[in-house]
């Protein structure tokens, strides 16, 4: 455990830094800050937090920066909790209200461009997915020639479709037989739950005698590919023009990694029921593409199920309290609208 003086010197450098990308010095420190410490004590331990893992220097003449540990500690222990009202978010959201009775999708993405323009960081949304409903049954209808109707209903009312290529020259008999075969198989599971069964049968493959299940098996993973959440990112623009991002490198792997929207969902599954905001710092970042970035997430609520997540993801150097509260207020905001008027956006889905 740090000491106090030690915590003292850690928070204002990691202040400092969060203010100026600039390496944070000894002297910068005791003016700034106004500490009862000589510079060559803040010196002292500033390099003992180096040693410890909270800092480092990036020249050695330079000053120290905060490492993901130093950050996780200033979440954790220092961070200002003074939760913002964030009225212009609020006032911003508010205006959105009325597309939720047409179209969340809507609300989502303008609820993205309103986090990213507050933040001056990157805005997500995942919208509700139907991974938590129930499966009443699978048909499967001759569309064309060569195209196949895969129509999905749930117990919770919504319906999906997707057209699929007929790669078996399936005929209506086949498809009949596959349809039975499939909903006695997972009529009652989730879709998160037929999607795990999917891959453990797919793997062994293999070992399916009957030619017609294979068959059935891999139509039925095509058609639940499509039956993902929608990931809304904005603020490509204002995340490159920090200091952060002046490399052309760094900006060509980041646009790659938000482009791929997969990766982003990928990023963020594991969250996708905890309570509570959730920050992910650097290296904690399981994607290797965002290890030098930070994301903030929070589920938004339908009653008492998670319904999906908003989040901001910005550098390691991001100004945490102001994003925690403003990740905050936004999932809070969310779960009101959809007590308010959860009927009517599933008409949507």
């Amino acid at each position: 455990m740090l000491d106090e003086r030690s915590i003292k010197v850690l928070w204002a450098v990691i202040n400092s830094y969060i203010s100026n990308p600039d390496p944070v010095g000894s002297r910068y420190v005791t003016r700034k800050y106004s500490l009862e410490f000589s510079p060559a004590t803040i010196r002292n331990i500033m390099a003992d937090l180096e040693e410890l893992g909270f800092l480092s220097q990036p020249h050695t003449s330079a000053g120290r920066v905060p490492t993901d540990k130093g950050y996780r500690f200033y979440v954790e222990n220092l961070m200002d909790e003074n939760v913002c009202c964030h009225k212009g978010l609020i006032d911003s959201l508010t205006r959105r209200l009325e597309d939720l009775r047409e179209d969340i999708y809507t609300l989502l993405d303008e609820t993205t461009r309103t986090l990213s323009s507050h933040s001056h960081y990157l805005g997500i949304a995942v919208s509700p997915g139907p991974d938590g409903s129930t499966l009443r049954c699978i048909e499967l209808i001759p569309y064309s020639d060569d195209r196949i109707a895969v129509i999905l209903f749930t117990n919770e009312g919504i319906i999906k479709h997707k057209i699929l290529k007929n790669n078996f020259s399936f005929s209506r008999n086949d498809l009949n037989r596959i349809a039975r075969y499939l909903n006695k198989e997972f009529s009652g599971y989730t879709i998160k739950e037929i999607r795990q069964r999917l891959l453990e049968e797919m793997a062994r493959d293999k070992e399916l005698c009957d030619s017609l299940i294979s068959q059935a098996l891999s139509l039925c993973g095509d058609a639940m590919s499509c039956y993902g959440a929608n990931v809304f990112i904005s603020g490509l623009t204002e995340i490159l023009e920090l200091p952060e991002f002046s490399d052309i490198e760094k900006i060509k792997e980041i646009s790659r990694t938000i482009e791929d929207k997969h990766a982003v969902i990928k990023l963020i599954d594991s969250l996708a029921n905890a309570e509570g905001v959730q920050v992910v710092i650097g290296a904690e970042n399981t994607v290797e593409e965002m290890k030098t970035l930070s994301i903030i997430t929070s589920t938004y609520k339908e009653g008492d199920k998670p319904a999906g997540i908003v989040g901001i993801i910005g550098p390691t150097r991001m100004d945490y309290s102001s994003a925690i509260s403003l990740v905050d207020v936004t999932a809070r905001f969310l779960t009101e609208i959809l007590d308010e008027g959860g009927q009517e956006w599933r008409k949507g889905r």
